[in-house]
């Protein structure tokens, strides 16, 4: 009898040890899940597109006397020089390349074809009068570039410039690394 009672205790005192085992591995889980919460992502290509936005606004508003700067301002050090390459090519000033010239310099790093020679920055126009935004639309992303598909439309001349602009992001702020121009259309 006394065996049985015996046997009895170590029986309960083992079971009673398990459920404590399986309540502590349940606790532990429970711990691991809570720990593993979902940090919230940041909208790269949205804020990149906020800030294209405004920046091609603020160009336009800008005081034509500092265009220069305020180019430099807004775009990488590689595509303001071959930006200001492209505006200058055949023109009668220090530093002008020729469209050969032009095309055997650049034509590793953008697409040449698209550069917009001989016309300015954004647009094509020369004589504009209120540049405003008509769509400005996420095309492609890849790691810290956006490519966007923009409209840029003067009410006045009833004029519309379409334009692809790369849009990088070096350090913490974004800069205009290649546009890419067409044709103007005249409505």
């Amino acid at each position: 009898m006394k065996r049985t009672i015996i046997a009895s205790l170590f029986l309960i005192i083992g079971c009673k040890d398990e459920k404590k085992e399986i309540t502590a591995q349940t606790g532990l889980q429970v711990k691991e899940e809570v720990v593993q919460e979902a940090k919230p992502q940041v909208n790269e290509s949205g804020e990149a597109q906020k800030w294209l936005e405004k920046s091609i606004e603020d160009y336009f508003k800008a005081d034509i006397g500092n265009e220069e700067k305020a180019i430099q301002k807004i775009t990488t050090k590689d595509y303001f020089d071959y930006k200001t390459d492209a505006m200058n090519v055949d023109m009668d000033v220090d530093g002008s390349l020729t469209e050969n010239e032009f095309e055997d310099k650049w034509k590793t790093k953008f697409n040449i074809k698209q550069a917009g020679i001989g016309v300015g920055f954004l647009i094509s126009g020369q004589d504009w009068t209120g540049i405003k935004i008509a769509k400005c639309q996420l095309i492609s992303e890849n790691g810290n570039s956006f490519m966007f598909d923009v409209i840029l439309s003067d009410k006045e001349t009833k004029a519309e410039y379409p334009i692809k602009v790369k849009v990088s992001k070096e350090n913490v702020s974004f800069l205009i690394a290649d546009v890419l121009q067409e044709i103007p259309k005249f409505n």
